[in-house]
């Protein structure tokens, strides 16, 4: 069957119909709702009433079985129960978090035709504004543009079309995203087809922004070279940009500058340090489906599997030689000597330096109080840890001790509600953004599976390893 956006449009329809029939998950998710869990921490049961939405599939709920079966604590069951179905629950028009549910595309077409629908919904939207990274519903979905207020006054350049766009702020681990889920389905599904024209534009797309990014912010003659602004100010959550919504200057080094931070604050310096690390790596991976799918040989695919080669590695260097010192990789450089130590929870450092100082007060973001502790970021405040940044410290240690603490961390900082927060506060347990935020959700059930493979005698009632569509 040729996939078209109508399946977009159909994805969306669906989980709108489910939708009506439930009541809205922001102000569901603000108060305890299902039976408890049989725990001390008494979770209760949040997914949306009458049960699983349009957007679950069987190869969901059998995750959901299959772990509640495993996992010694009901407590860490109930969470998982709440957090891994999430997405699909609750967001599946906003095609996002998709990651946790790679593992299954191989023993789900229905799943895999869904991913599918949204990279080439994604390749279309890229195509377009390769800067911008919200996006209106599509078309063939019905549903009208919604009005964000905050983006009406900011100033962008190259313009866009609020009827498309619903927010364009460049970040450049948003093409990254876009990269890693195209990836993701390859390797899960090895079906190439969806690396077609519209695929194709994206990606070179993707390459101009890089190569535009790339440069100095003067030439040698000191002409401003500009190629994106975004001004904030003016109703946006960000203050007025310096330099007429350039922000900083910066020098050239063969890293690729992003004008926001995953987080959506404002960059200080525009080398983000974690991104081009994750771009190298994308990068790679680019290369190595276009190989294996035998479209590097000729074409389009021979350009682009070039061009992945040839960045992957000058942006590797570039952040070995500009970003380390003392063994510690600055946050955020700007090519000019400048350099900025700290983390936002949105990134996972692999190196044990590193993440000591990011997880200590060497990081001005991280805040610790008596029930609470972690890594926060100008986004809402220094006393407001985001619990991701507990989940990232568990990806980044293989000590048993260790991961329980942080896991209970989370765990016992739900406010009762059973979902992960976007930050808590380190003097109130009360006290928190997002009473559900599904970017973490899901990212906390993808550490659960993540423990299930790596340390599944931990969490699990015996030490047999699980992994999802197995």
């Amino acid at each position: 069957m040729k996939l078209t956006f109508s399946v977009v449009a159909l994805a969306v329809s669906l989980a709108e119909g489910a939708r009506a029939q439930c009541p809205d998950f922001t102000t569901y998710s603000q108060s305890p709702q299902g039976n408890p869990s049989s725990g001390p921490l008494k979770l209760p049961y949040m997914r949306p009433s009458p049960g699983p939405s349009s957007s679950s599939t069987p190869s969901t709920e059998k995750v959901i079985v299959d772990m509640k079966a495993r996992l010694k604590d009901p407590d860490i069951a109930r969470l998982f129960e709440n957090t891994f179905p999430n997405t699909l629950d609750t967001t599946v028009k906003y095609f996002n978090s998709f990651a946790t549910y790679v593992p299954l595309l191989s023993v789900d077409p229905s799943l895999a035709t869904l991913m599918k629908a949204v990279i080439n919904n994604e390749a279309r939207y890229v195509s377009q504004y390769p800067y911008c990274g919200s996006f209106q519903p599509p078309p063939e979905s019905g549903l009208a543009p919604s009005l964000n207020s905050h983006a009406v006054g900011v100033t962008v350049n190259p313009p866009v079309n609020n009827q498309t766009v619903f927010e364009c702020k460049y970040e450049i681990d948003s093409l990254c995203g876009f990269l890693k889920l195209s990836r993701s389905y390859y390797g899960a599904t090895k079906d190439a087809s969806f690396m077609n024209d519209n695929w194709y534009a994206a990606v070179n797309q993707i390459f101009r922004v890089i190569n535009e990014q790339s440069q100095g912010s003067f030439d040698a003659n000191f002409n401003f070279i500009s190629y994106y602004n975004w001004t904030g100010g003016n109703g946006a959550l960000s203050p007025a940009v310096d330099n007429g919504g350039n922000g900083e200057p910066k020098a050239y080094t063969g890293m690729v500058g992003t004008h926001h931070r995953p987080s959506d604050d404002l960059s200080v310096f525009a080398f983000l340090t974690p991104a081009n690390a994750m771009l190298s790596v994308e990068l790679s991976h680019l290369n190595d489906i276009l190989t294996q799918s035998g479209q590097a040989k000729s074409g389009q695919g021979k350009n682009i599997s070039t061009q992945a080669t040839t960045w992957s590695k000058r942006v590797s260097d570039a952040v070995w030689a500009n970003t380390l010192v003392d063994n510690i990789f600055a946050y955020e450089t700007n090519g000019l000597g400048s350099r900025y130590v700290m983390d936002d929870a949105n990134t996972h450092p692999a190196y044990v330096a590193t993440r000591k100082v990011l997880l200590s007060r060497g990081n001005p973001y991280f805040a610790q109080g008596k029930n609470f502790s972690g890594a926060g970021g100008p986004h809402v405040d220094a006393w407001h840890p985001w619990p991701m940044s507990q989940i990232s410290a568990i990806y980044g240690t293989d000590d048993d001790e260790e991961i329980l603490n942080r896991l209970y961390l989370i765990a016992n900082n739900t406010a009762g509600l059973g979902l992960i927060h976007e930050s808590q506060s380190i003097y109130s347990s009360t006290d928190y953004t997002r009473s559900w935020f599904a970017w973490a959700n899901s990212y906390f059930a993808e550490m659960v599976l993540d423990l299930a493979q790596r340390k599944p005698g931990l969490i699990f009632r015996n030490d047999t390893a699980y992994t999802p569509g197995q």
